[in-house]
């Protein structure tokens, strides 16, 4: 897939690739085909010309964009192995595990260099949180310099012997994702495993969809596995808005044919008063099915969920009427994608494997199966139904409450999100506790009685309170941070609330 990607954008040089809005959702070229082509040629002449080979690792600290895309591009032609240094992992995180694979050179930008540097007790405000750069590695600075950044990667290298490509398989990147200091995930993909999760992306995006396949209208969304096979089936890629008020403007004026969207986003854009059309996509943290049922009421033709991991990405996928059909317990997901392969452990854990599985965690032996923490089962038709996270589980009077098996019944009409947690009732129990954030302009009282039939048929798991609150969110993909709404609830109840 960045082999065609490569040679695509290299066919019709004068054509927009990335695009951004303004504050009035005008559409702006960011970048064209031909300059991420030439960007890509010159961030690989620069990296041959500092003596990295096949197999050596890259940090790599740039913000989302045509820099950041034309680095990966770089690294696919060389050989290189890159790790994503997402400041949202934590600074002693990223240290760690780094020491495994410590990088002939980190790339970073010049606010990344902020972050581990002089922003760094504002980054933190933010859950952001880079370690010092140079402690890991030689420091190139990608893009604009400012004082105290380090050198700037030299862009006017020279291309002769530059490879042209890189064959064979290896090493392509290393994710972090979260974790304890002392044991963090760092996520290992392969060149020919990055490649297969690529290909099964663009065949969601090319099924059954008009004109036969994304060429024939822009494409909305910011993560690679958006960007790489958008592009190389020639559609041009817009980067989303950060605000809702834009994004909803620049949906207006895009029309794009398959806009990506994480449910905060998602929600965020509703809020703003955002219409969509075509199809719509949403992952990385739990959308519901009243989520995507608010998405095609806001005009998109189809609104799908996709189940994924930074271990198995795509996994599964469900279009929003299928699951808002679904009656039984718990979260359907759909069905697993072509390739992937699934299997429930002794406990109940949903075990996946498939073409596009990580290799291993960086530092440990390779393993075709990826244990996902969530607790699931499959259904009559093989859909992948989940139950809840393994680590989330209450423990209510000696019973075993799972909480994602009971939570989709608490997003009913006027609920902006709704999660179960325990909180401490002394003696090792808990009380469950639901703790719903009401849509804006939603009175309290019309919620707590649309919830009273939901709540009674959850049976034995049937909250001890019901709280209204704004749910705390965390990290990149901004999924509620339990721990917080746990104390959140704990300090309410204490005050006598619920």
């Amino acid at each position: 897939m960045l082999d065609r990607l490569d040679h695509a954008l290299r066919t019709r040089p004068e054509r927009p690739a990335l695009l951004t809005a303004t504050r009035g959702g005008a559409t702006r070229v960011r970048a064209t085909r031909g300059e991420l082509a030439a960007l890509a040629d010159a961030f690989a002449a620069a990296l041959h010309a500092r003596g990295l080979r096949p197999g050596d690792t890259v940090g790599v600290a740039v913000r989302p964009g045509p820099r950041a895309l034309a680095v990966l591009l770089a690294l696919w032609r060389l050989g290189l192995r890159g790790a994503v240094l997402d400041p949202g992992a934590g600074a002693e995180v990223l240290r760690a595990r780094l020491e495994l694979a410590r990088p002939a050179l980190v790339l970073a930008d010049a606010a990344a260099q902020a972050v581990a540097g002089w922003a760094r007790p504002l980054a933190r405000r933010a859950r952001l949180e880079l370690p010092e750069l140079a402690s890991l590695g030689p420091v190139a600075t990608v893009g604009p310099r400012l004082p105290g950044c380090a050198p700037a990667l030299d862009l006017g290298a020279s291309r002769a012997g530059v490879p042209s490509g890189y064959e064979g398989d290896g090493d392509a990147v290393v994710v972090f994702t979260s974790g304890t200091t002392s044991r963090p995930r760092a996520v290992v993909h392969t060149r020919a495993g990055l490649a297969a999760g690529m290909e099964t992306v663009s065949g969601l995006f090319t099924a059954d969809s008009p004109g036969g396949g994304a060429a024939g209208g822009p494409v909305l969304g910011g993560t690679f596995f958006v960007l790489v096979p958008s592009l190389a089936q020639g559609a041009p890629v817009a980067l989303p808005a950060r605000s809702p008020a834009v994004l909803a403007r620049q949906l207006a004026r895009l029309a794009p044919r398959d806009t990506y969207l994480t449910p905060p986003q998602l929600r965020d854009a509703l809020g703003a008063g955002a219409r969509f059309g075509g199809r719509v996509w949403t992952g990385s943290a739990p959308a519901s099915a009243a989520l995507l049922g608010r998405v095609r009421a806001a005009g998109a033709r189809e609104a799908w969920g996709v189940y994924a991991l930074t271990e198995l990405f795509p996994a599964a996928a469900v279009e929003s009427r299928e699951k808002a059909a679904f009656g039984e317990a718990g979260d359907l997901v759909g069905a697993p994608l072509p390739g992937v392969r699934t299997a429930v452990d002794a406990e109940g854990q949903l075990l996946l494997t498939g073409p596009a599985v990580r290799e291993r965690y960086l530092g440990e032996e390779p393993d075709p199966w990826v244990r996902t923490g969530d607790r699931a089962r499959l259904d009559g038709a093989g859909r992948i139904v989940l139950e809840g996270r393994c680590k989330d589980m209450v423990l209510r009077r000696a019973e075993n409450i799972y909480p994602g098996l009971y939570e989709p019944g608490l997003h009913v009409p006027g609920v902006e999100l709704g999660v179960l947690v325990g909180v401490p009732a002394g003696d090792g129990d808990e009380r469950l506790v639901a703790v719903v954030q009401p849509q804006r302009g939603v009175p309290e009282p019309a919620l707590r009685a649309a919830l009273s039939g939901p709540l009674r048929a959850m049976g034995t798991a049937r909250p001890d309170a019901l709280l209204f609150a704004d749910i705390p969110l965390s990290g990149r993909s901004r999924k509620p941070d339990r721990a917080a709404v746990s104390a959140l609830a704990a300090a309410r109840l204490g005050r006598g609330a619920g």
